[in-house]
């Protein structure tokens, strides 16, 4: 059962010190099995971001987890990441797939947009996120439902990633039909983030 399970996708904070947060996140990191992380700070400071890329990388590597940043193309090879995610669809993703090559994760951001999603998909994106699942005030687009989820498992066979004010009940009844599950508040606002990460994969089932 446990093969069948989603795999996790960490999101890091929108704001960080990297010194202190490399720590947390390897204690997380040891604890459970991640697939992959996604560099999601809000900075644009060019330099801020790139300290912080240098030490997740780190921690990243050390564990075999793949590391990927948000929008920034550019810092992608500069800073030996594996790859980049897009949070405007299907837009970048064949710019980005021929700069970084075919072995570089490219990921895309769709909402609950199936469209954006298809789009996505056929532009040559490692995988599709949707979102937000659960109840959040943050942003204005509307929520993805489970049906979204069950219609692109059975059709479409690029990964989808289920994302946003996720809680362990939608975890449950989403479990069957993403492929990963990406976290990143839900855990980092708690004292203990492997533990709290370790209820949500708990909840799979």
């Amino acid at each position: 059962m446990a093969e069948d399970r989603p795999q996790i996708y960490l999101i890091t904070p929108p704001a960080f010190d990297a010194e202190e947060f490399a720590p947390r996140l390897a204690g997380v990191l040891d604890a459970h099995e991640v697939a992959c992380i996604r560099l999601a700070l809000a900075s644009r400071d060019e330099f801020e971001i790139g300290r912080a890329a240098d030490a997740l990388r780190e921690v990243a590597h050390a564990r075999d987890v793949a590391l990927v940043i948000e929008t920034h193309l550019g810092l992608v090879e500069r800073h030996g990441l594996d790859g980049v995610h897009f949070t405007d669809g299907p837009r970048q993703i064949r710019a980005a797939r021929k700069e970084l090559g075919q072995e570089a994760i490219v990921g895309s951001f769709c909402g609950a947009s199936r469209h954006d999603g298809m789009s996505s998909g056929e532009a040559g994106a490692d995988y599709v996120c949707f979102g937000p699942v659960g109840e959040t005030s943050l942003g204005t687009g509307p929520r993805a439902e489970r049906d979204l989820f069950e219609w692109w498992s059975e059709v479409i066979e690029v990964p989808v990633v289920a994302e946003g004010a996720l809680t362990e009940a939608l975890i449950a009844d989403f479990a069957p039909v993403t492929d990963w599950f990406a976290l990143g508040e839900e855990i980092w606002r708690e004292d203990d983030p492997a533990a709290a990460l370790g209820r949500y994969v708990k909840a799979m089932g």
